[in-house]
């Protein structure tokens, strides 16, 4: 089945290849546009074009052409036009829009000024300095072409992206020298990771400060800066040894709002308020709200409306305000409140979690602690079960023990609930790993797929469709076992998964560990629509690994989930209840 991912991919690279040999802006703009509803659509698109091709006609930015498109890649496996395009260009050009900085303009300019068809060639003209003589490629940017030729061959093909766990560390570290730095009144990170998308590829910083020059200074004698690619009064960018990019933009504190509302996106939803302005007689940049009296000349100043946070701007738009979060997929009805989304603060158990009884760094009182610190009243201990040899998984007997252990554990401690769980795996066939006689002795059972995950879709959805239907499971643990940018695991039919987990009183886990992200944030928004409870766990293995939260939250968040619908939002007695609806053993 074709998966979302893959319908986006194959609109950007029509896209690409459009831009690249000089198609019409708009049509280009089109796919692009396409490419990012696949991305953001939470039904499953393969499906709809297999089973109901008219529905793809409902997903915004799915035109007739796009639609037939994607049933093509759904019934043929591939779409003639990306082939058709394909064939127009040398085999190594598309190869080049894998380095960093260089987009479909750059390729299209290098293809038609200097011949350039691969990055052999690419390579080999700059060596020579054969690029000097194209317009438009000066000394730095042809040095900037050869940072991103060196940076491809250290690290391999492929576009660089960063995980938001490896990413937001990094803003947020260069974001405190900042505020350190004299003058500085406001600091932000903007872009795709205040957006909480699983990987940004590069990072956007704002500042508002008395003193401008000092912010400058502090930016570019941050640690760990391996080039400087740009600094000017306003702007200063950065490529960090890592490798990743970091642009600064330094801003009036009465343009704030304006600048983070510009900065974090999405494209769609700044059009979206563009327009809106315009069909009221205001402009809306990265500079502020303004309105445009009738007869204005161009080039006039024009009357500040709103600028200074990005509510001021909303409310002078007469828009709710849109969580940056959710401005991917707000849609173009910009009128719709959106709601209330579930925050860290909401957050009050740990229900998935691992001591070192099996592959966790803590003993039982450490991690129990670690909860009770953070203001929790339950915490979950759910070491592996026998099938994980590779993480020390339980025997039955060893289990047993260490469900006494937690008991004691619970006594000595006091003031947090620890409860006896485990993190059970489900067999390729959906069998459970331990006996429904040894499940019933348990607090809290994860049942979670850890092998086989290449199964085919179907077999994917029979698997976890019996963990979820189980008397005994609370919780499906990473549904899909993916690993961002590592393996794409299971593809099941989520809509069913949800569908059944709130027939069942089973809960949907959103793994919060930056490189799982599963739940992903459009099955979150199946999971919402369907009614199911959504559980969000930190898979605690270690101290820091609590710290994750943050983006199993965002992730949520993205998908649209209030506190409400998650299980670890319930109060003591709340919680403990619904545990003890599968579990007779169980005294709250």
């Amino acid at each position: 089945m074709a998966t979302n991912q893959e319908c986006a991919n194959v609109f950007t690279k029509i896209a690409d290849l459009l831009e690249i040999t000089g198609a019409n802006g708009f049509k280009v703009n089109a796919y692009r546009k396409a490419a990012r509803s696949c991305e953001n659509e939470s039904r499953e698109l393969g499906r709809l074009a297999r089973e109901n091709p008219t529905e793809l006609r409902t997903v915004e930015g799915i035109g007739e052409s796009t639609a037939a498109k994607i049933v093509e890649l759904e019934t043929v496996g591939k779409v003639a036009e990306l082939e058709a395009l394909q064939s127009k260009v040398p085999p190594g050009l598309p190869a080049l829009l894998t380095l960093q900085g260089v987009g479909p303009k750059s390729v299209k300019l290098l293809w038609d000024s200097a011949k350039v068809t691969n990055i052999d060639e690419l390579r080999a003209a700059i060596a020579s300095g054969a690029l000097l003589t194209v317009e438009r490629m000066g000394e730095k940017t042809i040095a900037n072409l050869r940072d991103a030729v060196a940076a491809h061959d250290a690290a391999g093909a492929g576009p660089v992206r960063y995980r938001l766990g490896e990413a937001i560390p990094v803003a947020e570290s260069m974001l405190k020298i900042l505020r350190a730095a004299h003058g500085t009144v406001r600091v932000a990170f903007a872009g795709s990771a205040r957006r909480g998308r699983e990987t940004v590829g590069d990072l956007d910083l704002l500042v508002s400060s008395e003193d401008p020059a000092a912010a400058k200074a502090a930016f570019l004698n941050c640690a760990g800066i391996g080039k400087v690619l740009a600094q000017g009064d306003t702007k200063c960018s950065v490529q960090l040894a890592t490798g990743i990019q970091v642009d600064l933009r330094i801003v009036k504190d009465n343009a704030f709002g304006a600048a983070l509302m510009y900065f974090t996106g999405s494209v769609d939803h700044n059009v979206l308020l563009r327009e809106r302005a315009i069909a009221r007689g205001m402009r809306l940049n990265e500079y502020g709200l303004f309105r445009v009296p009738k007869g204005n000349s161009e080039g006039a100043d024009l009357p500040l409306v709103a600028a200074e946070t990005e509510e001021s701007i909303y409310r002078a738009l007469e828009l709710p305000y849109c969580p940056p979060e959710l401005r991917e997929m707000h849609g173009s009805d910009l009128t719709k409140p959106s709601p209330i989304l579930i925050e860290l603060a909401d957050i009050k158990a740990e229900l998935h979690s691992h001591t070192t009884a099996s592959d966790g760094d803590m003993s039982i009182i450490e991690l129990a602690s670690l909860a009770k610190a953070r203001g929790f009243h339950t915490i979950a201990v759910t070491d592996h079960s026998r099938a994980s040899a590779q993480a020390n998984g339980l025997s039955v007997e060893r289990l047993l023990k260490h469900i006494d252990a937690i008991r004691e554990a619970e006594a000595k401690l006091g003031g947090i609930r620890i409860l006896a769980g485990s993190e059970v795996d489900i067999m390729a066939d959906g069998r459970l790993d331990y006996e429904d006689d040894i499940l019933a002795k348990l607090d809290v059972v994860v049942a979670s797929p850890h092998t086989a995950l290449k199964q085919a879709p179907q077999a994917a959805t029979d698997r976890l469709l019996r963990a979820i239907r189980h008397p005994l499971v609370h919780i499906l643990g990473h549904p899909t076992g993916r690993i961002i940018q590592g393996r794409e695991g299971l593809a099941p039919d989520m809509e069913l998964l949800c569908r059944t987990a709130k027939e069942c009183g089973t809960a949907m886990e959103i793994n919060c560990h930056w490189s799982r992200l599963d739940l992903r944030d459009q099955h979150v928004r199946i999971a919402v629509a369907s009614g199911c409870m959504i559980a969000i766990d930190c898979d605690i293995h270690s101290p820091g690994d609590a710290d994750n939260l943050r983006y199993g939250i965002a992730t949520a968040r993205r998908g649209g989930l209030t506190a409400t619908g998650c299980v670890n939002t319930l109060s003591a007695a709340n919680l403990h209840e619904w545990l003890f609806s599968k579990r007779s053993s169980l005294r709250p």
